[in-house]
């Protein structure tokens, strides 16, 4: 694993392999397919010459020649007719064959645009929920393949009020925006504050040592902690993470590691922690939650909710422009 939702051109990833949205006849077009075969050159077409062209649903491979990744996957996505002319289960098997071959061919990396979403007028929601039902399935039977689903530009992407109208409510009502450097009031309180801070640091020096004394469990120890008062194994926390397996056997060979806070989170909600188990697992590694990060409200509202689907959260924190978790 895992899956990475990316705002990225994709004609520009350093992958194993991206897949490009092609016409039946795989000789280039408009969107997605034209922007990579003008970014890998004539050499390209001249390949996919070659090929027959290719039925929708299906797959075939070529190398990447001028691109930084080292192989095309060319996949043809279904039009979008209603719904009812099996769009979905077109659009399913586009990403499944497509992944297919890439494990054929052992291939580690894959980068993916919204197939279909273009042009093709496949509805952009149901094309992000196929691409992610589709690759996580995948993905668990394929933990050391990384995959990544670009998003080039906001109009790939659209928010749909209603989805997310009631997060935006939470984010409006908790939301702090940070305004000390714009407020001469504020700028004198935190300097007093400030000096009062350095006067009682510089009285209080064996408290502070009886403190760091007393600290009992490291990151490291209380995740394992959770992990056996779950009932979980490892891989189950790493993969309901969306962390690579690698980075978890780091973590659990050193008692001090120190992670970054996205990984933190993906983990607390891999064990699905109450806002105060997550908050204190968060201090083992010298992070807090704050009203002054978007993303960090956004957790909580899943959190509250008891809701731990990691890749909705994702797809929320992604939707407002917030770092994403795991990966």
């Amino acid at each position: 694993m895992p899956l990475q939702i990316v705002r990225q051109d994709i004609t520009k990833m350093q992958v194993d392999a991206i897949v490009n949205a092609a016409k039946t006849t795989l000789l280039g077009g408009g969107g997605v397919d034209g922007a990579i075969h003008r970014a890998a050159g004539p050499q390209l077409l001249a390949e996919c010459r070659t090929l027959d062209g290719c039925r929708t649903g299906e797959a075939k491979l070529t190398r990447g020649y001028d691109l930084p990744a080292g192989h095309v996957i060319h996949t043809v996505g279904p039009v979008w007719r209603g719904g009812g002319h099996q769009e979905r289960e077109l659009l399913t098997a586009c990403y499944r064959n497509s992944l297919q071959l890439a494990a054929d061919n052992g291939f580690e990396t894959v980068a993916f645009p919204m197939i279909s979403a273009g042009i093709y007028g496949y509805p952009k929601e149901e094309a992000f929920a196929v691409a992610e039902e589709t690759i996580r399935a995948f993905l668990e039977e394929h933990p050391d393949m990384t995959v990544y689903l670009t998003i080039f530009g906001r109009g790939s992407f659209v928010i749909a009020s209603k989805k997310y109208a009631d997060i935006q409510s939470f984010i409006d009502d908790r939301y702090v925006q940070v305004q000390e450097k714009h407020d001469p009031r504020r700028m004198m309180q935190g300097m007093a504050a400030r000096t009062c801070m350095n006067a009682e640091e510089s009285a209080v020096p064996s408290e502070l040592s009886r403190a760091l004394e007393e600290i009992d469990e490291s990151f490291t120890q209380m995740l394992l902690r959770k992990i056996d008062e779950r009932g979980m194994t490892d891989v189950q926390c790493y993969k309901k993470a969306n962390i690579d397996r690698k980075l978890f056997s780091k973590i659990r060979s050193d008692l001090h590691y120190h992670p970054r806070k996205t990984t933190a989170l993906a983990l607390a909600v891999a064990l699905e922690l109450s806002m105060a188990e997550t908050e204190e697992l968060l201090r083992k590694a010298g992070y807090v939650l704050s009203h002054s990060s978007k993303a960090d409200i956004i957790l909580e509202y899943y959190i509250r909710r008891g809701e731990y689907d990691i890749f909705a959260i994702n797809e929320a924190l992604f939707a407002f422009d917030q770092p994403l978790i795991g990966g």
